[in-house]
């Protein structure tokens, strides 16, 4: 991440370059980008302290539309606007249920509160590889990208199990060194307070309401919402680029076959300079469902032609579909 200014001036500035730019033109097909600084919009953190006006940002697309063409991408933007105020809508109706663990709809789910879990998911070392790229960024930069925090949550809530919760507060935690007090909840403030530095990009309503939404417990909860995290790595990091940039233990494996270390052969692996288990951990959780995509790389045959693609370009299939389809029921079957 670049440094970020403090201020209005310094966030109409950024807003501005977006359109000056034309960068809001290709927003659709890069807003799933994992490398770069242009394949996110990057003012949330002047929209999460009120420096810059959600209605300026609306009011100003809407003359760049007028005068260089609306197109998908321009609507995105605007989508994403309306995403963000849902979650308002959403923290006012409800209120201080949106930090209950049963959700807004009072659901029973038995989570645990593993902390050997937590702690391998919170400091990037679960074994599955696009999974700790993400979470590595998040603590080095204080940023993720949407596509990384919808996988990253999923392999929290349904592959792990854990309690929704913990992951919101972590979230918090980098995003703004704040921890929420929720009783239930693990007590990371004092594990944490050395920490000297403070991240701006944070937002109560949107960490809140996307982890209720993820955890199947929000206004749509569904049992069957999980992302197929190898699936998911083969369509946004086909080359392993991402991968390979925040795993350096990696390195020594190219292409693709990143994404499930463990699935190489041993000659593989002792070639790479990999020893799992040692130098790169073993996976916590094999889910089934990986299975299909991982034999089609071990067979020479990518189940996602496009996923060779540079990591900042989405696949074509997905350009056209919207949030909702990444949480179908269907997905990743």
């Amino acid at each position: 991440m670049k440094d970020i200014l403090a201020g209005g001036m310094s966030g109409i500035k950024v807003f501005c370059s977006l359109l000056t730019q034309n960068l809001v033109a290709s927003y659709k097909e890069t807003r799933n980008g994992l490398i770069g600084m242009d394949y996110s919009t990057k003012f949330a953190p002047w929209l999460a302290l009120g420096c810059i006006s959600p209605r300026y940002i609306y009011e100003q697309l809407r003359k760049y539309e007028k005068e260089r063409g609306a197109n998908d991408s321009t609507y995105w933007v605007l989508f994403e606007l309306l995403w963000r105020d849902y979650f308002r809508f959403v923290a006012l109706k409800h209120g201080r249920r949106i930090f209950s663990v049963r959700g807004l709809q009072s659901k029973e789910v038995p989570w645990k509160k593993d902390l050997q879990l937590f702690d391998c998911w919170k400091e990037g070392k679960t074994g599955v590889p696009f999974v700790d790229a993400n979470m590595r960024e998040l603590a080095a930069t204080g940023f993720m990208s949407n596509r990384g925090r919808q996988n990253v949550a999923s392999f929290l809530t349904k592959d792990l199990g854990l309690d929704w919760r913990m992951g919101a507060e972590w979230f918090e935690h980098l995003l703004e060194d704040l921890v929420c007090g929720i009783p239930e909840a693990v007590d990371i403030q004092e594990t944490f307070r050395s920490r000297e530095w403070l991240e701006v990009d944070y937002d109560v309503c949107s960490n809140y309401g996307n982890w209720l939404y993820s955890a199947g417990v929000g206004n749509d909860p569904r049992d069957k919402r999980k992302f197929n995290v190898i699936k998911q790595g083969l369509d946004y990091d086909g080359n392993g680029d991402f991968v390979r940039l925040w795993l350096p233990e990696l390195q020594g494996i190219a292409g693709a076959d990143a994404h499930a270390p463990w699935a190489l052969s041993s000659t593989a692996l002792r070639q790479a300079g990999i020893i799992l288990g040692q130098t790169y951990p073993q996976p916590l959780v094999r889910a089934p469902e990986w299975t299909r995509h991982i034999n089609q790389r071990l067979q020479g045959r990518s189940p996602h032609p496009r996923g060779r693609r540079g990591p900042a370009d989405a696949p074509a299939q997905h350009k056209d579909r919207g949030i909702d389809f990444y949480f179908s029921r269907k997905k990743d079957e």
